[in-house]
């Protein structure tokens, strides 16, 4: 558990590697909405920048329109800079410092057991890069930078969080500072936290898919979206009754678990209203709702992108309220360790 003496903080990062999905809007960004809406909670989102290099480069402009691009897709699904913090990693230096102190906190063997390594590096682990190797610890270094509490994250997230709190547990221990740095929690609930391919339901709806088919993307048009609806795999029964009459049937549950986080109601909700319909009664009614909601995104993300000044005007504010938490922390953290600093 947390340390009583630390503030109900969350933060979150998303890397800038392409557009956001309804993956990641349902899964995640929703989310970062209604929790800005509780006024309990101090809440950053970070644009993760310098995460985005650990494997390949996307060129000097590439890299500036996808960091662009993603905080338009914030903002435009309801994100407001004024109640959360919404900046880019690399403006705020304190997230590669302390990420040094970690990676002479941490464990080789910790790494070593990092399965999002082993599947992002594949076969040819030497050529894979120090930092893609280390980045875990970059991870936990952008979270306790601010001294969060809770951390929205996937499924495929929680080993990560479960070293970023091994670290900061070691830190503490290490450096005789008891509580110091709070061991985050993971925020995982909803129907739709995990979206599945629409090709594939037993694998997670990702930007990086070869087949665009396979997604919805917050770019999307009206047409687009229905088409991929339309063509997304389902198998040939009605719908069930129940959650349970949908086991053993990923794409179904996946469909199913789309409508209902989009139109706020719980499967089984959903279940009630469409039991034993076929697909091609679902599908427009799915279709209809996914476009009601994402039209609207796509629309202000255009509006927002047509004038990038005032994008990088509300990153750069928002690096500097990010630093503001950061510093003294930061400047704490030194002290512990035995670092001097000029005054």
């Amino acid at each position: 558990m947390t340390g009583a003496t630390h503030a109900r903080r969350v933060f979150s990062g998303v890397q800038p590697t392409g557009g956001l999905t309804l993956g990641n809007y349902l899964g995640a960004v929703k989310r970062f909405v209604a929790i800005q809406e509780d006024e309990a909670w101090e809440t950053l989102y970070c644009i993760v920048d310098l995460h985005a290099i650990t494997a390949s480069w996307p060129g000097r402009e590439g890299m500036r329109r996808a960091t662009r691009e993603m905080a338009a897709a914030f903002i435009a699904c309801g994100l407001d800079p004024a109640r959360s913090i919404l900046f880019n990693q690399s403006q705020v230096p304190a997230h590669a410092e302390l990420a040094w102190i970690f990676n002479c906190v941490a464990r080789m063997g910790w790494l070593n057991r990092m399965t999002q390594f082993k599947e992002k590096a594949g076969k040819d682990r030497e050529a894979a890069s120090v930092g893609l190797f280390a980045y875990p610890n970059l991870m936990a270094a952008d979270i306790l930078v601010y001294h969060a509490t809770h951390v929205p994250v996937g499924e495929d997230q929680k080993q990560h969080l479960e070293l970023a709190r091994d670290i900061a547990q070691k830190f503490n221990n290490d450096f005789d500072a008891p509580d110091f740095f709070p061991l985050p929690e993971p925020m995982i609930e909803g129907a739709a936290t995990r979206v599945m391919s629409l090709r594939d339901g037993t694998k997670k709806m990702s930007k990086s898919d070869p087949s665009d088919m396979s997604r919805i993307n917050l770019t999307d048009d009206a047409d687009t979206i229905a088409l991929k609806i339309r063509k997304a795999k389902t198998d040939p029964d009605p719908l069930p009754d129940s959650p349970e009459g949908l086991e053993g049937r990923p794409e179904a549950r996946n469909l199913v678990n789309i409508y209902a986080a989009l139109a706020d109601r719980s499967p089984a909700e959903v279940l009630a209203e469409f039991a034993g319909q076929p697909f091609s009664a679902f599908k427009p009614r799915l279709a209809e709702l996914t476009v009601a909601t994402i039209t609207p995104i796509s629309a202000r993300m255009r509006e927002l992108l047509a004038g990038p000044e005032e994008i990088d005007r509300i990153l750069s504010e928002g690096a500097a309220r990010a630093a503001a938490i950061a510093g003294p922390i930061l400047a704490r953290t030194h002290e512990i360790i035995g670092f001097i600093r000029s005054r």
